[in-house]
């Protein structure tokens, strides 16, 4: 597949190498010429330096060419006259646009990125992509991370062994024979820096990172089982006022009403449009790093702070000095990858990144065959997908065990009709399914050929 990325900066270059990795013809274009020499010197893929927007600079790059358009630089504008382009000029097949104003969102303008304009296929808005991240992690607490699929009756979640997780050193085919009730599979282990696709004899440690796919109707069940029995929060505290705080703030006064949340923001305009838009919330115009405001938004009677502003380092330090003034979880904000070596250690209990949510929706619609959903679970480490099992599928009619999955893949769940089956070696793949399975990296381009069209179809 012949891909055409425009913006190098932190999300497009992980595109680019998640889909230079798979053995596509990737080309990546930026206004930045030092970001074009850098994606081009550690991946394998074309880099072309220019305006993005400029039907000439495309041309260069090989669009009329390209399957997929993926458009991602930092200009909403510039992201959809790419793609309309695209659309108009070279007929790409799909072009898949990130927009972040809201205004361009509202439902009264959608129209716009249709066919009949500029032909937009898929619309990305990382601030609401990443409020609703946010949203799931407060609706399964103690998690880390949350993902629901197959319309909710699956999740996907990621918890922290601890010294009081129930499962430590059992052996993981020994799980359904402690816990006979427990509708999960362990798909994902990350420990330290090594990355696991545990097998039934992989037992759990502490201090493990653990991603499962369980039934939804039964995770609490399966929480218990990994040692999070832990309360939705009823007060919080969001830090930062901006898109992603605001969007969040009001989604939270939507679904959860009964909530006490404040919110703090620095900036004295941003803290008056949220006060206008959030009429029932406390809002506190001030700087989150100061005591002295954490302590007037009750800091030590609140259960949860999910700092969103656009600066990672204050994020980190507002949820550390939260933490340490008695506040009980904490959900950060944190774009920079130079980060994640000290996650763990700090005691931040949940980190969102805004890149990895915006690749992992890309994915979903760069994805072979009907995949529905993807999610992206670490650099390099794999993906959660799911996938409707069309007839002229090469794996119907075969037993999970029989079907030559790649020793990276594993079936954690299927939806049959509206009844989920927790999957065995013995369970028989059927047209329809919606399966639901970790793929290692290196593995996915062989998931999509299982679950592609059977050449004697034609």
């Amino acid at each position: 597949m012949k891909v055409v990325i425009c913006g190098a900066g932190q999300v497009g270059a992980n595109i680019a190498k998640y889909l230079a990795h798979e053995g596509n013809d990737v080309t990546v274009v930026d206004l930045d010429p030092n970001l074009v020499r850098d994606i081009t010197d550690q991946l394998d893929v074309q880099g072309v330096a220019g305006h993005a927007s400029h039907p000439t600079v495309l041309e260069q790059a090989g669009l009329k060419d390209a399957d997929l358009l993926i458009a991602v630089t930092h200009s909403d504008e510039v992201n959809m006259t790419a793609c309309m382009i695209a659309h108009a000029v070279f007929d790409v097949p799909t072009k898949i646009a990130r927009v972040r104003e809201q205004s361009y969102l509202q439902s009264k303008w959608s129209a716009i990125f249709g066919s009949d304009h500029l032909g937009i296929d898929a619309v990305i808005s990382p601030e609401v992509e990443v409020a609703e991240a946010i949203h799931r992690r407060l609706e399964v607490p103690g998690a880390f991370d949350a993902v629901t699929l197959a319309d909710g009756l699956v999740t996907l979640v990621g918890v922290h062994c601890g010294a009081n997780c129930p499962v430590i050193n059992t052996p993981l085919r020994h799980l359904t024979t402690l816990f006979p009730d427990l509708n999960a599979t362990v798909v994902g282990i990350v420990r330290g820096d090594q990355k696991i696709v545990p097998d039934d004899a992989d037992s759990m440690l502490v201090g493990d990172d653990v991603y499962f796919i369980a039934e939804t109707a039964h995770l609490k069940r399966a929480l218990s089982a990994f040692g999070h029995e832990e309360q939705e929060a009823r007060r919080l505290i969001v830090v930062g006022g901006g898109n992603i705080g605001l969007g969040l703030s009001e989604m939270i006064a939507e679904r959860n009403p009964g909530i006490d949340v404040k919110l703090i923001e620095l900036d004295r305009r941003r803290a008056a449009l949220a006060a206008a838009r959030l009429p029932n919330w406390v809002v506190i115009q001030g700087d989150a790093l100061d005591p002295r405001i954490l302590e007037e938004a009750n800091v030590k009677g609140t259960e949860t702070i999910i700092a969103v502003t656009n600066d990672d380092e204050v994020n980190i330090l507002a949820s550390l000095l939260a933490k340490r003034a008695g506040c009980q979880r904490t959900i950060t904000l944190v774009n920079s990858t130079n980060y994640a070596p000290l996650i763990g250690s700090l005691g931040i209990d949940a980190v969102v990144s805004p890149r990895a949510t915006t690749v992992s929706n890309v994915l979903q619609h760069v994805r072979r065959g009907r995949v529905r959903a993807v999610h992206s679970l670490g650099d390099d480490f794999g993906e959660v997908m799911e996938i409707e099992v069309l007839e002229t599928a090469r794996i119907v009619g075969t037993p999970i065990r029989e079907a030559k999955l790649p020793e990276g893949v594993i079936v954690g769940a299927m939806v049959r009709g509206d009844k989920v089956v927790i999957a065995t070696g013995d369970t028989v793949i059927e047209q329809d399914d919606h399966v639901v399975l970790f793929s290692a990296s290196k593995d996915v381009r062989e998931v999509e050929r299982l679950f592609s069209v059977r050449l004697e179809y034609f």
